[in-house]
Formats: C-alpha cells, sequence, structure tokens
C-alpha cells in the first residue's frame, strides 16, 4: 500500500521521502517513484525505536518541511495464545507505538497547516479471536485517529483515517501467495493497493474546511456476507 501511495502522489507533483524494512524492495520503489516523480528514502526497521527519530531526521534533511504524513506501517500477528511475549512486542512497537510516535513528530514538523494520514485496517470493524492482538491494535488506531482529529484539527492538521479490507500486498504471504492474490483481484474478491492509494489521494483534494475523517474500503465480494 505504501509504494501505491508513493507513486501515485509522485505522478502528482509531490516529492517523496519514504522507508522500507528492505532494501531491495526499497530501492524498486524509489525507482518507480522516480519514473514518475521525484523521490528517496532510507531502509529502516520502524519496530527499533531509534529508527523512527532516524527516519524523521533524514525526511528533514531531504524535505525541509512537509505538509503531508502518510502512516502505514503493519506486520501480521495472530491472537495472545498463538504469539510469543516478542512477537507481541514487536508488533505492538509497529503497529501501534510507531503510529503515534510519527504522528507526534510530523505535528510538530507542519506546525499549523497539513494532512496527516493514518492507513488502519477494517479489522478494527471486524475483531474476531483468531486474531486479536493484531485486530485490538488497529481498534486502538481508529480511536487514536479520532481522538487526533480533534487535537490537531484546530491548529491547521487535518487528520483521516483509512481502513482498507483484504488487499493484495507481501504483507499476506504466505497464507495468500502471488497467484492467488491476482485470481482473488479478478474476482473482486481483494482490493489492490492502488484502490487504497485513490483514497488517499481524494482525502487530500479536499478543501481545508472538509475533513475526511474515516473511510473503509472493501472488496466487494465477501465471504461475510
Amino acid at each position: 500500500i505504501g509504494r501505491a501511495v508513493a507513486v501515485l502522489l509522485a505522478s502528482e507533483g509531490v516529492e517523496i521521502f519514504t522507508c522500507g524494512r528492505d532494501e531491495r524492495h526499497l530501492a524498486d520503489g524509489l525507482k518507480r517513484i522516480n519514473e514518475v516523480g521525484k523521490g528517496s528514502g532510507v531502509a529502516l526497521d520502524l519496530g527499533d525505536r531509534g529508527n523512527i527519530d532516524r527516519f524523521f531526521a533524514a525526511a528533514e534533511d531531504a524535505l525541509g518541511q512537509y505538509d503531508i504524513a502518510v502512516i502505514n506501517a503493519a506486520i501480521p500477528i495472530d491472537g495472545v495464545t498463538n504469539s510469543s511475549e516478542d512477537d507481541v512486542n514487536y508488533a505492538l512497537a509497529i503497529d501501534y507505538v510507531a503510529y503515534v510516535l510519527s504522528a507526534q513528530k510530523a505535528a510538530a514538523t507542519m506546525g499549523n497547516r497539513g494532512d496527516l494520514i493514518l492507513v488502519g485496517s477494517m479489522s478494527a470493524h471486524h475483531l474476531g479471536g483468531e486474531g486479536s492482538v493484531y485486530a485490538g491494535m488497529k481498534k486502538g488506531i481508529q480511536g487514536f485517529a479520532e481522538a487526533l482529529h480533534k487535537e490537531l484539527g484546530n491548529k491547521g492538521i487535518k487528520v483521516g483515517l483509512i481502513e482498507p479490507g483484504l488487499t493484495g500486498a507481501d504483507f499476506q504471504y504466505p497464507d495468500i501467495p502471488a497467484d492467488k492474490q491476482r485470481e482473488m483481484t479478478n474476482k473482486d474478491e481483494m482490493l489492490r493497493a492502488e484502490d487504497i492509494a485513490v483514497g488517499v489521494h481524494f482525502m487530500l483534494s479536499q478543501p481545508r474546511r472538509n475533513v475526511v475523517m474515516q473511510m473503509v474500503m472493501t472488496q466487494r465480494v465477501s465471504d461475510e456476507g
């Protein structure tokens, strides 16, 4: 999703600074970004607290003051009974703590004008026990986004939350391999990352008076009815 968002925004003239855990994937993404616009980035793991500081320092060096931040980071995790303590702590660091700290740093740089978009998950609306840790964190992001809107709105910063349903991505491996993802997308059983990018673009294209606080995007065909 992050790559698709960056490519679309770059094609619209936004200078991009991004990050990724894998240097090879980051390089591939930046190659595409620079084919349609301008962008740079750094490879790091946001699960490491020090790397959040490192990323935002590098972003300021590259961009100076910026007015758009899209926070999108997630790793899958099961319920508490099927996950180790280390796995839970790592997931919390990426799927929740990194969101809060990133929003804090972005808001400080934006000052009195900007757009802050958080990419959550439709899992916040389907609190199944088999993924209690993941769903719980996404519910937390949902509440955080709503409260953050109230905190920052009067200061000039718009806050929006996008909650995608089942979306084709490396995130789905190994449960849903690439060929199965393509098949599901063709059957309208799975979204494409580009669909979510269009949602981000829609949020950013609104007049300053209008805040799209929450957008749920889901595939047309679902086994949940």
